[in-house]
Order: C-alpha cells, then sequence, then structure tokens
C-alpha cells in the first residue's frame, strides 16, 4: 500500500515537472499583465505575439527535433538566413520569372539538402554533432554576405504570404469573418506543432525518433536504423530551418544578411526549458510550444516597457543560462525521485 502511494506521487512529481513550462507561462503572463495593464491581454497584443513567434516557432520544431533524436543542431538559424538569401536572389535576379510558388520549393529544398549533409555527416560517417552543425553554422553564415552584402527586396507577394499574409487571401477560408484578419503564419505555424506533436507521439516515425534518442542499444535491439533515423531528423531539421527562413522573410519583406542571426540560442533555450532533455529521448513538444511562448511573452513585454535593446539581449542571455541551470536541476531531481 505504502509503495502503490509513493509510486502515485512520484508519477504526480514527474508529471509536475514535464508540465512546468506551463506553470511558467503563466506567472509571466500574470505579471507582465499587472505591469501593462489593459496592453498586453488585449487580443490584438495577443495575436501580435503569435505571429512574431511564428518563424521562431519553426527553428524551435527544428530544435525540438533534433534534441528528442539525442543530438543537436547549431546550424538552424544559418540555414535559415541562407537559404532565405538564396531563394529571394533566386526568384528577384537570378530566374525572375519563377514566381513565388518556386521560390517556396526552392527555400524548402536547400534547407532539407543543408540538413541532408548534416544528417549524413553525423549518421553514417560518426561526426559529431557539434562539430558538424558548428562547421555549417560558420560556413552558411559567411555564404550569405557572399551571395549578397544587402538587403533584398521586391519579392512576390505569392512568396511572402507564408510569413507576412492573412487568411483573407485564401478565397474560402478567407470569407470567413473571425478567421479572415488572421496572420497565415498563425495558423501554419500552430499546425505544425500539433501535426509534430502527433509525429511523436503517435507515428513509427516519430516513436523510432525517440527510440534512437532515449537508447542507441535498446533501438538497435528493436531493429531501428539508427543511422537512417538521424539523417531524416536533420532533413527534417533542415526543411524547418528553411521555413523559418520563409516566415522571416515575410514577416520582413524582404531578405536581410542578419536574418535569423542570433536566433539559435532563444530556440535552443526554448526547448530546454520547456523540458526536452539534452541526452534525448525525453520531453514534449507540446511543451516546446510553451517554451517559445514564453520567450515571446518575455520579449515583447520588455519591449513593451520600453526596456532597451542592451538590456534585452541581458536577459535573452540570462534565460539560456536559466534553462541550462534548469535542466540540471530536473536531471537531478529525476534521479532522486526514480531512484525511491
Amino acid at each position: 500500500m505504502v509503495t502503490g502511494v509513493t509510486s502515485k506521487r512520484s508519477n504526480l512529481a514527474l508529471w509536475a515537472l514535464d508540465n512546468l513550462i506551463w506553470v511558467m507561462v503563466a506567472v509571466a503572463f500574470v505579471l507582465f499583465s499587472l505591469l501593462l495593464p489593459g496592453t498586453f491581454t488585449s487580443y490584438q497584443n495577443i495575436e501580435f505575439m503569435l505571429y512574431a513567434s511564428a518563424a521562431l516557432g519553426a527553428l524551435v520544431l527544428a530544435e525540438s527535433i533534433a534534441l528528442l533524436s539525442g543530438n543537436f543542431d547549431l546550424s538552424i538559424g544559418s540555414i535559415a538566413g541562407f537559404s532565405a538569401m538564396f531563394t529571394a536572389l533566386f526568384i528577384t535576379q537570378w530566374f525572375p520569372g519563377m514566381g513565388g510558388f518556386v521560390g517556396i520549393l526552392v527555400i524548402l529544398v536547400i534547407g532539407g539538402i543543408i540538413g541532408l549533409v548534416n544528417g549524413f555527416a553525423i549518421g553514417y560517417l560518426g561526426i559529431n554533432p557539434f562539430l558538424q552543425t558548428l562547421g555549417i553554422y560558420i560556413m552558411f553564415r559567411g555564404a550569405v554576405v557572399i551571395l549578397s552584402p544587402g538587403t533584398v527586396a521586391g519579392l512576390p507577394d505569392s512568396y511572402l504570404f507564408v510569413g507576412g499574409g492573412t487568411m483573407s487571401a485564401i478565397p474560402v477560408i478567407g470569407s470567413i469573418g473571425f478567421l479572415s484578419g488572421i496572420p497565415f503564419a498563425i495558423i501554419l505555424i500552430l499546425g505544425l506543432f500539433s501535426l509534430t506533436w502527433y509525429g511523436m507521439n503517435y507515428t513509427r516515425i516519430g516513436l523510432s525518433i525517440l527510440a534512437v534518442g532515449g537508447s542507441e542499444n535498446s533501438a538497435k535491439a528493436a531493429g531501428i536504423p539508427k543511422e537512417r533515423v538521424v539523417l531524416l531528423v536533420f532533413v527534417i531539421s533542415g526543411m524547418l530551418s528553411g521555413l523559418a527562413g520563409l516566415l522571416y522573410t515575410g514577416y520582413l519583406t524582404a531578405a536581410t544578411p542578419t536574418l535569423a542571426r542570433g536566433e539559435l540560442f532563444p530556440a535552443f533555450a526554448a526547448a530546454v526549458i520547456a523540458g526536452i532533455s539534452l541526452d534525448g529521448g525525453r520531453g514534449s513538444i507540446a511543451n516546446a510550444f510553451g517554451g517559445l511562448i514564453l520567450l515571446t511573452m518575455i520579449k515583447v513585454g520588455l519591449v513593451q516597457l520600453r526596456v532597451g535593446a542592451e538590456e534585452i539581449q541581458f536577459v535573452n542571455g540570462l534565460v539560456l543560462l536559466v534553462a541550462i541551470y534548469f535542466y540540471l536541476f530536473d536531471t537531478r531531481l529525476r534521479e532522486r525521485i526514480t531512484s525511491k
């Protein structure tokens, strides 16, 4: 009887640890609501926060999937910036007649190809993921400047729509009143998080990713091909990074040399503070969304409080440090709970 009660308490404690991010989100929301009465809680502000977080959300998804597989990807921001600049030049200067829809395919393919290179090197050649993705990060961040040292504008509306358009542009859906003014990027990122959550929990591919991240030996014994899973993970991560580049471009209405620069660390912090293990195999995509919302609320709230850019940069670094300490605390507390 005592053992049963202890087990229930342990399970409850683990559940609370798994979902602690939502307590943080609630606390941050209440705090900024008190500091910015009537402004922070308005529908317009909530919609803006979701819209402003869409591109970062794609990077959070990319990093979360890599972490769940037992790897990490330092190149996501660099891939986003390079794929955005490459595609912007592709459809405005190199092949101006191709149009926006071709551009959407190109940016996703570019991201996927770079992810394929990462996945092959890490999965099949055994290259350390830190060294591989760091090299890609440095190389393609420099490649952005080589391609174009300036902003590329004048992009087709059909290309900018993904990151900058509203649902009113879609014939049938746009005619529904309450949906017409909602940015398409919000619907897209919510849909992506939902599909990824479902895929990670209820599909063979998702469960294989978790199995490889949890224990390579157990996954191998179960007949799961680690190399192919890692390859797939980085292709998905690359494509999501390319999508992030598309969303940032639509949000800014242009491709800039600094696009997505510095976004790796917020994406990493959002995933880790949401409880995704650095060792792989444990974590929730739904909670990663909570990490995204938390970081976005902090950033938007500080801007509305007229906090300077340098101070916000300091807070971003502090949040990343807190995320790392939280991970250590979470890991040790889990060990204590499970050892009882």
